[in-house]
């Protein structure tokens, strides 16, 4: 490759079902769009880590929504790392581009050289799903558990959509003859269809009594099939998952040739804000006259900065407010 090079399943997610073992999936690989994420920001290595995995984690499962609908994750802990914060936008029409945004706040003077993972504290990991104006968000919310933000997605599906589901991820910084150092991923996902997933009541095997995926697989044939297949996934290297050389559809046959694998119709992905002047106006709209005072600097001027995307907004204080004179009157 050469710098600049761009390769076909970059940047896209490849939903599949195993029609053997009555499971479904989705294949991951990221490449621009952690580099339009992170550039943003001068995170510590460890903060960077977070980002990459959560973005990783946004595209696997947010590749489900449908047109227009926004799904958020969300991570809040009062460790080093205090919040994670993703954003995923369905496309806006069939063979469009979905995108990502993702930004995390942190304390500096407290992240250590611990594993990425040691950053975060006691808290919450959540997804929110908005399907637009006049419909009821949905959110669902889990304890930070486990090793890895890829045990904590897999406990909310076991807790919140009684889902078994497990995923194999790998992300970090790549390099090679000819190219720029940047952060490439790559993951799978993997669940049991909803018919083959049991009600599951009381206590799970996971920390503090969390259902985890083996909870929720009752049946000899779905243990058989659960088992048989995640043997498969912890065969997989993470070089085939990062996939600079392997194909998504490669990797599947390699994993899941006897599970009678079924492709769909790849997703793109782009990195994308959706701030805008209009909108930090909005949001500065519940804000009074004294309070718009305060904001201003001392040449006059109401400034804000997109957490995402760093773009950077000088407003008129006369402007902005509820109590603005916009020109109407």
């Amino acid at each position: 490759m050469t710098i600049g090079t761009k390769i076909a399943w970059d940047d896209t997610v490849l939903p599949f079902q195993l029609d053997r073992s009555d499971m479904r999936g989705r294949i991951a690989r990221l490449d621009g769009v952690l580099s339009g994420v992170l550039k943003q920001h001068n995170y510590p290595a460890p903060v960077e880590a977070l980002v990459a995995e959560m973005a990783l984690l946004t595209a696997l499962i947010g590749q489900t929504i449908k047109l227009r609908w926004k799904l958020s994750l969300q991570v809040q802990t009062n460790g080093p790392v205090r919040m994670i914060a993703t954003d995923y936008y369905g496309p806006e029409a069939e063979g469009q581009s979905a995108r990502i945004r993702a930004y995390a706040s942190y304390d500096a003077d407290r992240i250590t050289d611990a594993p990425a993972f040691q950053q975060l504290g006691a808290g919450y990991f959540a997804i929110l799903i908005d399907q637009g104006s006049g419909m009821q968000p949905y959110q669902g919310i889990t304890p930070i558990a486990g090793t890895c933000l890829a045990d904590c997605a897999s406990s909310y599906f076991a807790q919140s959509e009684q889902l078994p589901t497990t995923f194999a991820l790998s992300f970090g910084r790549s390099s090679a003859p000819g190219v720029d150092e940047h952060w490439r991923a790559g993951g799978i996902m993997l669940q049991h269809m909803p018919k083959a997933s049991p009600f599951a009541t009381g206590g799970g095997s996971g920390e503090e009594g969390l259902l985890e995926a083996k909870d929720l697989v009752a049946s000899e044939d779905s243990k058989e099939n659960w088992n048989r297949v995640n043997m498969h996934v912890n065969t997989v290297e993470e070089l085939e998952l990062i996939g600079p050389i392997v194909s998504p559809t490669e990797l599947l046959l390699r994993l899941f040739h006897e599970e009678q694998p079924r492709v769909y119709d790849a997703q793109s992905i782009r990195f994308g804000c959706t701030c805008s002047e209009d909108r930090v106006r909005q949001s500065l709209s519940i804000y009074s006259a004294k309070d718009i005072e305060k904001m201003t600097t001392e040449d006059g001027k109401v400034t804000a900065d997109c957490q995402f995307c760093g773009a950077h907004y000088v407003l008129d204080p006369a402007t902005v407010g509820f109590e603005a004179d916009n020109g109407d009157g």
